[in-house]
């Protein structure tokens, strides 16, 4: 492959949920990591826990679970965007989010609130990070 070439790879793991549509868990290129929305579910399980801190938790550990599955880290995330269907539930999101972030420089962000999420999550969200 000549080094102008761009190869997309095709990140996927069972410690995350399976793709509900036409997309990937993530994918990767040219040293960087781009990962689907993560939903809350388990995916041990299928389910998805109450309330908005451990529905966060859960999408960050699957967050966290495609991101080491394509050699990267929550340490090496650049951008995340948070997608909540009730902004009241920032605070308590924002909370869990830092625990997770803690020791590493906080990555850029972006917060929205949506009318509504698949599954009608409460929390689900998004990420760029830097891979080898």
């Amino acid at each position: 492959m000549k080094k102008s070439e761009k190869m997309k790879t095709k990140i996927e793991t069972p410690k995350a949920p399976a793709a509900i549509g036409p997309y990937s868990q993530g994918t990767a290129g040219n040293n960087l990591v781009f990962v689907s929305g993560q939903l809350p579910i388990d995916p041990m399980t299928g389910s998805m826990p109450e309330g908005i801190e451990r529905q966060t938790e859960q999408s960050l550990k699957n967050l966290k679970n495609v991101l080491e599955s394509a050699g990267s880290a929550l340490d090496n995330v650049y951008k995340t965007t948070v997608f909540l269907s009730d902004m009241n539930n920032f605070a308590a999101m924002n909370a869990v989010y830092e625990a997770f972030f803690k020791g590493s420089i906080f990555p850029a962000r972006s917060a929205v609130e949506v009318s509504r999420l698949p599954k009608d999550a409460l929390v689900e969200i998004e990420a760029i990070a830097w891979s080898k």
